[in-house]
């Protein structure tokens, strides 16, 4: 770029302006043609004090939206991870109880013996058995099964009775 003095003033239009402003200032006449508003009143990009004040408002009023939105899905999570807590809880009690009830169910003699017979121990009249994996099931209506006991009376009752007598009891 060439120094200011060699600047041509018809054709360079920072140096119209800044000589007319240097002329009117020594003469004290107003520029009359090359007369430029004052722009300094103005906002940048057409930003005024008031303007960049409401936008700094809505920043910070959607900072605030933004932190507590967060805040309110820490609180549902944590609320949930609460829930989820009480279940497990819950859970483990009933497990803790039937580990209780099975160990007072093994502690018992009857059960103490029950499983000495099945590693042949026991008393010395006692005759240990065990039955082939491969056997057949016991018949209907073989001795000691349930269906059919030693002195008992069949009963000769009707299908709807058993069933009223399930739901309703007995009439006896």
């Amino acid at each position: 770029m060439p120094p200011d003095d060699e600047l041509d003033p018809a054709t360079d239009p920072t140096s119209v302006s800044a000589g007319a402003t240097r002329s009117a200032a020594r003469d004290g006449s107003a520029v009359e043609a090359r007369d430029l508003p004052d722009l300094s009143s103005l906002g940048i990009a057409g930003l005024t004090r008031r303007h960049f004040a409401w936008m700094i408002g809505a920043l910070l009023a959607a900072w605030i939206v933004i932190v507590f939105a967060r805040q309110v899905g820490d609180a549902q999570a944590a609320t949930a991870r609460v829930e989820q807590m009480t279940e497990d809880n819950t859970a483990l009690q009933t497990r803790v109880q039937a580990l209780d009830a099975e160990l007072a169910l093994i502690q018992r003699q009857a059960f103490v013996e029950q499983q000495a017979r099945a590693h042949g121990l026991g008393a010395r009249t006692e005759i240990a058995f065990t039955l082939a994996a491969d056997a057949p099931p016991l018949a209907d209506d073989a001795p000691g099964s349930a269906s059919v006991r030693l002195g008992a009376k069949p009963d000769a009752v009707s299908p709807l009775d058993r069933w009223l007598t399930l739901l309703f009891g007995s009439g006896d």
